[in-house]
């Protein structure tokens, strides 16, 4: 018998009974013609049970097991779409239902898709974030100053729980942040090399050596990129500072040897070709660091070609203050002179040249000390001006009356000579001229009281008070016309008694008694013309010339401070000796008048 053979397309359960029906009855035919007893039948036909049992078990433990996979690939793929939607921050995805029916196989074919687009967002979300934070991570070495740096994204860790776009947003933030730190560091950087550049330019160093000893990184010619970490930052900081420092300490320098040039110069009177020549050193007295700017004006060079000159003007100095010194002192004494002022002691000035040529004295006190003196010489002199020029006229028409005085005495002034018309001429402005002297002097006076009282101190005339010289002058002056005056008187009784001794010669001639009468008139204005001439001397020779005025001046008021208040002009005794040459004369004419 053949084989029975189950057509293909059968699968229900009444399919397989018919079968196993029909194997039965073959089964059954074949142990009726082999003659199998009941016995051995049925243990075969539960053997063929229980085998049935054990492919029917068989086949639905392989079923459950299909079913159970079916199922967890099912809550596999949710849960993985579930935690794609959590990660990525969405809620669902458009076009999905979010209850799903149908079998196992309906419900995986319909989450396949969308699992599949879910994970292609997630693998363009991990993208971008490997990206930012790749960028971020590699300006925070820059920042950070890291020399080596694998930019491999591959080395970029991204947490796939949160792939956000919220999360995306706060790490493009902080690339934003870390670009403009980077920006900012970039410019601090560059400011501080500019800055070394400018400050190196003026202090006359080499800048690319000074950044390239900070870091080789910021030197152009390197080719690599700028370290910009704090560290950096804080070196350049500190050279800028240093390199300011160094300006600020040459420009004190240059400041101090300026200001000595220029002492210096002011005391050694230099040229203006010698002084050109560092000018630019006397041009930084007036600025501040911060406005020293140009190249090459804090060189060592230059600061040690003015402590050479320093040192040089510091060698000369000594000859060159003697020298200025003497030519100072002349001037002030030339000002003294003119102005007939006290000169400064010759033993203080020797001593002066003295410490200058043992160098134990501050120059500069030195002169600022004469200069004031000159100054305060000067506006003094310039007080005495008007003073003075009155002196001057007073000491001219001095000069005047003294030449009138002696004109007045010559016997032959009246006489026809050459140039007699001349001193004629002369005399009568010498009378003008001398009749003007006592308002001049009260005006000398009170002009000089004023400029002492508003001085403080005695208005002196070659070391002489001068008010001293006017009241001794109108004292003499008083005396002087006095003397005249009685002079005048003697005159007259001289020619009373000519008159009588010549009536009496006329009424008894006699050679022996004219010649006694003349003998006795010309020895009495004898005796009188001496004291008279006696008496004017000092004052008429006053004004022949300044300094011998001033030193006979200067003998009288010695003279009258050492007899305590007594006059120079003794007057009392030329009263007396007047009084006795009179009486000398009268007694002399008086024995023939008498009856």
């Amino acid at each position: 018998m053949g084989s029975f053979q189950a057509p293909p397309g059968m699968r229900s359960s009444a399919l397989l009974e018919t079968s196993c029906g029909y194997l039965l009855q073959e089964l059954q035919m074949i142990w009726n013609e082999v003659g199998e007893d009941q016995s051995e039948r049925e243990k075969v036909l539960l053997e063929l049970e229980q085998e049935c049992l054990e492919v029917y078990r068989r086949k639905v433990d392989r079923a459950n097991m299909s079913r159970a996979r079916l199922h967890q690939e099912l809550a596999e793929s949710e849960a993985e779409f579930t935690h794609l939607l959590l990660s990525l921050g969405e809620r669902s995805l458009p076009g999905r239902p979010e209850k799903m029916s149908g079998t196992i196989k309906q419900q995986l074919d319909s989450i396949t898709p969308a699992l599949r687009e879910m994970r292609l967002r997630k693998e363009e979300r991990v993208n971008q974030f490997r990206a930012v934070q790749g960028q971020i991570q590699k300006i925070s070495a820059e920042i950070a100053g890291q020399s080596e740096y694998d930019d491999s994204i591959t080395n970029v860790k991204v947490n796939e729980n949160d792939l956000s776009l919220k999360k995306l947003e706060e790490y493009q933030n902080e690339l934003q942040r870390l670009h403009n730190e980077k920006n900012n560091r970039l410019q601090q950087v560059e400011k501080y090399i500019a800055a070394v550049h400018n400050l190196s330019a003026t202090l006359g160093m080499e800048s690319s050596m000074i950044i390239t000893k900070v870091h080789p990184s910021l030197n152009e010619l390197c080719g690599i990129s700028k370290n910009i970490s704090d560290s950096i930052l804080a070196k350049l900081n500190s050279t800028v500072e240093s390199l300011q420092e160094e300006k600020q300490k040459r420009l004190e320098k240059l400041h101090q040897l300026g200001k000595a040039l220029k002492n210096l110069w002011s005391l050694m009177d230099t040229s203006y070709g010698d002084r050109y020549l560092f000018s630019h050193v006397i041009d930084q007295l007036s600025v501040s660091s911060a406005e020293v700017s140009d190249p090459g004006s804090l060189t060592l060079d230059i600061i040690q070609q003015a402590e050479a000159e320093v040192k040089r003007l510091d060698q000369l100095k000594a000859s060159k203050m003697k020298e200025l010194f003497l030519k100072k002192q002349n001037e002030l004494e030339e000002i003294c002179n003119k102005s007939h002022m006290e000169i400064p002691s010759r033993s203080e000035m020797e001593n002066i040249l003295n410490l200058i040529n043992t160098g134990e004295i501050d120059y500069a006190e030195l002169l600022m000390t004469i200069d004031e003196q000159i100054s305060r010489a000067k506006e003094e002199a310039s007080s005495r001006k008007s003073i003075m020029e009155k002196v001057e006229k007073w000491i001219l028409a001095r000069d005047e009356e003294r030449w009138l005085e002696e004109y007045s005495m010559d016997e032959n002034r009246y006489s026809v000579s050459r140039g007699a018309h001349r001193n004629l001429r002369r005399a009568e402005r010498a009378r003008v001229t001398v009749n003007k002297i006592p308002a001049l002097v009260d005006s000398l006076i009170a002009k000089t009281k004023s400029w002492e009282e508003e001085r403080r101190k005695v208005f002196l005339y070659d070391e002489v008070p001068l008010l001293a010289m006017l009241e001794e002058y109108n004292l003499s002056r008083q005396e002087r016309e006095e003397e005249k005056q009685r002079q005048r008187q003697i005159k007259k009784v001289q020619s009373q008694v000519v008159v009588e001794q010549q009536n009496f010669t006329t009424s008894r001639p006699s050679t022996s008694n004219r010649r006694l009468s003349n003998k006795s008139l010309n020895g009495g204005f004898g005796n009188a013309s001496p004291l008279n001439r006696r008496l004017s001397l000092s004052i008429q020779q006053l004004g022949s010339n300044g300094k011998n005025s001033v030193s006979l001046g200067t003998s009288f008021i010695k003279e009258g401070k050492k007899e305590q208040g007594k006059r120079i002009f003794p007057r009392p005794n030329f009263t007396s000796q007047l009084r006795d040459d009179t009486a000398s004369v009268v007694s002399t004419f008086s024995g023939p008048l008498s009856p």
